[in-house]
Formats: C-alpha cells, structure tokens, sequence
C-alpha cells in the first residue's frame, strides 16, 4: 500500500511534539513491513532547503505560515502542501492525517473527502470540546464533515472518545489505537551518578516546566548531588524558567534547550528518572520513549498513560500539587533500587505492550477494511 501520513507542522526542534513522532514511527514501522509510508507536512525552521527524509523515512514537507495570529499552531496554514495534494494525493492507497483544527489537516482531509481519497483521521487528543470561540463555527464548517465522512476515526483514550462524539455525533467510526514506541537499543544508566531527573518536553504552560523546577529546588538541598534538567523548545514558558532558575541560584538545575526529535531518546538514556508534571496530557510519546530505555516515569493522573503506569508498576502518578510531585521524585532519588524496578518494568511494557509491531499490524488492518 502507498500511504502518505499528513501533519500539521514538522520543525528542527521538534516543536509540534507526539503527533509528529507517532506519524513517523507509523511509517517506519510500515516500510518495514513492506509498505511505501511517507510523512507529509507543514514545516519552519529548516532553512532553504528541506529535509527529504527523517529517522529514515522519505518526508515530503512545505513551508507553513501564521494565517491567524495569536492561536498558536491553530492558525498554521501550508498553501504549497495543498497545491502538492492536489498533484499526487490522488496517487495513494490511503491518507493517514494527523488532525487538529487548523488550516493544514483540515483542508487536507475536506480534498481527501471531495476527491474520494480514502482517509483516516488521527486527532492525538486535539479535537475536544473548545471554549475557543473559533471552534464553533470551524467545526460547522469542516471539522464534523471530516469526521463523518472519515473511513476510521482513531482516539487514544475514553475522554477523547466523548469529545469526538460531542463535536461531530454518534455517526463518526471510531476506533481505539494506542501510541507505540520502537524498540530501543541504547544503553541504559540506572546507576548514574550523580543521579539526574529529566523533563524533556516543550516548555509550554500545560506541561508545568515551572513546577519541575519548583520540585527541584526544594529537593536539591536533600539531594545535593542530584541534577535537575528540562530540555525542549520555548513555547511560552521559557523566560519564566530561566528567571526562576537564576532565582535559585545552584547549578544542579538547568534548561539545554531544544534537541532535534531523533535525538530525544538517546538524550533519555543517559538520565535516571523522567518527569511530566503535565495535566490533561491525552497519551504522550515522550513517556513511551522513557520507558523504552528503562526510565522510571512520573506523571499526574490526568495523564492517559496514568492507569497503565499504575498496573505496570512502571512509575508513580502524582495529583497536580507541587507537594506530591516533590515527594515521588524523592522517593526515586531516595531509593534507586525501587527506581530501577519501575524502569525495568517499563522496559518490559514498552515492547510486549506498546510496541510498533502491533500498532503496524492494527493500522494494516484498518487501511485494509
């Protein structure tokens, strides 16, 4: 099967986060299996001249701009990525689009509708019931339209579930698809020392970066040889982290900044313990990607990922204070034997349970039907 996956926005830093790292992985793991998969999408950052390929998967990408200020990623727009659809779209078996309300995904499935290009949609947890007074007439417009006419409609949990039917109806097709990880080969650092606690992910008000440091430096007087480290791109929280870092006045707490998707996880091996002190975080990949190189994880329980991190044993799921976080970070750096189970146990879930081998297989299947 030809399948081209469509994503809203793909950068050096890695900015649009899990959607992009699951498209790719989707496609890597689909090549591997015999399909031709293909990333395509919206894309800033790289200069004149664009990546053809990422991780080893061909990627076709187009310059994105702001056609709506001041709502983030929402008013992206790709004029050239839907000029290039209406080329060589019609060229394969199935679009898997990666959907959220923007002028990227939505476009490209509403050509995908009116052309009768088979189409699924994925929408990562990014269409739910809005308050965002552009919601409304948007979905009136093109989102439930898509929806509807969608061959499957993939969520990753119960919640996105609901909203989906509250947005577009009961009459969308549904199905349940979790997030797979690939199997790692990197080494693992259990033993570390000085232990270091890591949260890798976009430094946007949603994720709490702020707590991270919060908890850190509340621990770093108990724990004076423990490191503290957030890695990940700006998205509006970055001044407010290095003021409150500078504040606190120790080295043992730092921000490096972005690194390029494909590095993440190598940057992962080399830390103990990963933290996403995060609320309402659907189904993130950077905790997969934790547990696929033996990190123990925390996560609040607002977290998708929260009930499986529970019966894994792989980790500790905190409520959304600033005195639980401190206290299961603590606990981690407190007993590394325990620490070194609960990693164990995510390396364990991460390939019998979340691994890109069977989400290949339920996707083949779906593209198939």
């Amino acid at each position: 099967m030809r399948i081209f996956s469509i994503v809203t926005l793909v950068s050096p830093d890695g900015e649009y986060g899990g959607p992009v790292r699951v498209a790719v992985n989707h496609a890597r793991a689909l090549r591997e299996a015999g399909h031709d998969a293909r990333v395509v999408g919206g894309a800033r950052g790289f200069g004149p001249v664009m990546p053809t390929e990422i991780d080893g998967v061909p990627v076709h990408l187009f310059r994105a701009r702001t056609v709506i200020p001041g709502i983030g990623f929402a008013g992206l727009a790709s004029p050239a990525l839907q000029r290039w659809l209406h080329r060589h779209g019609s060229s394969a078996d199935i679009l898997h689009i990666h959907a959220a309300r923007d002028f990227v995904t939505l476009p490209a499935a509403d050509w995908a509708r009116r052309h009768r290009v088979p189409y699924v949609l994925q929408t990562h947890g990014m269409i739910d019931v809005s308050s965002n007074p552009l919601a409304r007439p948007l979905d009136a417009a093109i989102t439930r339209r898509v929806l509807t006419h969608a061959k499957v409609v993939f969520y990753l949990t119960d919640r996105e579930r609901s909203d989906l039917i509250l947005v577009a109806g009961r009459d969308i097709p549904l199905a349940e698809l979790g997030n797979g990880v690939p199997t790692s080969t990197l080494e693992r650092h259990h033993l570390r020392d000085p232990a270091e606690v890591l949260y890798l992910a976009r430094l946007a008000p949603r994720k709490r970066p702020l707590a991270f440091v919060q908890a850190a430096a509340i621990l770093a007087a108990s724990y004076p040889n423990a490191e503290f480290s957030l890695v990940g791109p700006d998205e509006g929280e970055g001044a407010a982290i290095s003021e409150a870092i500078a504040g606190i006045g120790t080295d043992a707490i730092r921000w490096e900044g972005a690194l390029p998707p494909e590095k993440t996880t190598g940057r992962m091996s080399q830390s103990s313990i990963y933290v996403l002190p995060s609320v309402d975080e659907p189904y993130p990949m950077s905790v997969l990607e934790a547990m696929s190189v033996g990190l123990p994880v925390i996560v609040t329980e607002t977290c998708g990922l929260a009930p499986a991190i529970r019966e894994i044993g792989c980790g500790i799921v905190v409520d959304a204070t600033l005195e639980s976080l401190t206290t299961a970070i603590g606990e981690l750096l407190g007993d590394p034997a325990l620490a070194r189970r609960m990693g164990e146990a995510g390396l364990t879930a991460s390939r019998e349970r979340f691994g890109m081998a069977a989400v290949a297989e339920r996707l083949e299947a779906s593209y198939r039907s």
